[in-house]
């Protein structure tokens, strides 16, 4: 080995090393948990959320106030997305009868034909946005999907999930947020 490759070796071996345990962390990481206690939204008011939805309406999040919303982020071709939804259905479904709480999903990166086509296959009544979702998905600082925003009735973010979720975890979540944070 000449003095040049001796300086490489040096060079590179720790910077090899260092990625070769962040992968390690990462691979090892707990799982278990999808609800991010911390999060940079958290306890902010919810960002707006105003527009037409798939059906020919108008949502506008602040006239939610007084009901939980749930904010989910997804799209038409993630796996994760196509599986959590029948649990959003479920969830939707269950709290329509009562009205405390509502479901909006916004289309992440996707076609409203794509869209709209989902939603006639797989059910969902909630208002659903599909135009200029790039602006919103950024305010919430989504980086990926399926990604949902818990808002409390006073209008303030309380949780998110990163990741599928199903009707359970967020009854679970709102039953245990309800006491401090409606």
């Amino acid at each position: 080995m000449t003095g040049k490759d001796r300086q490489a070796f040096w060079i590179v071996m720790p910077i090899a090393v260092a990625l070769g345990l962040l992968v390690l962390l990462l691979a090892t990481g707990d799982p278990a948990s999808k609800r991010n206690n911390t999060f940079q939204l958290q306890g902010e008011i919810a960002p707006l959320i105003a527009g037409p939805t798939i059906d020919g309406g108008w949502f506008d999040i602040d006239e939610q106030r007084g009901r939980w919303v749930i904010v989910n982020f997804f799209s038409t071709t993630c796996v994760p997305c196509i599986i959590e939804h029948p649990e959003l259905v479920e969830f939707a479904a269950a709290h329509d009868v009562v009205g405390d709480a509502t479901v909006v999903s916004v289309a992440f990166d996707d076609r409203a034909e794509n869209v709209i086509e989902f939603f006639r296959e797989n059910g969902g009544s909630w208002p659903v946005l599909v135009e200029d979702t790039g602006q919103i998905a950024v305010q919430y600082g989504v980086t990926g999907v399926p990604e949902s925003y818990i808002v409390a009735p006073s209008g303030v973010i309380v949780g998110r999930f990163i990741g599928g979720l199903t009707a359970v975890e967020l009854d679970d979540a709102i039953a245990t947020l309800s006491g401090a944070d409606a």
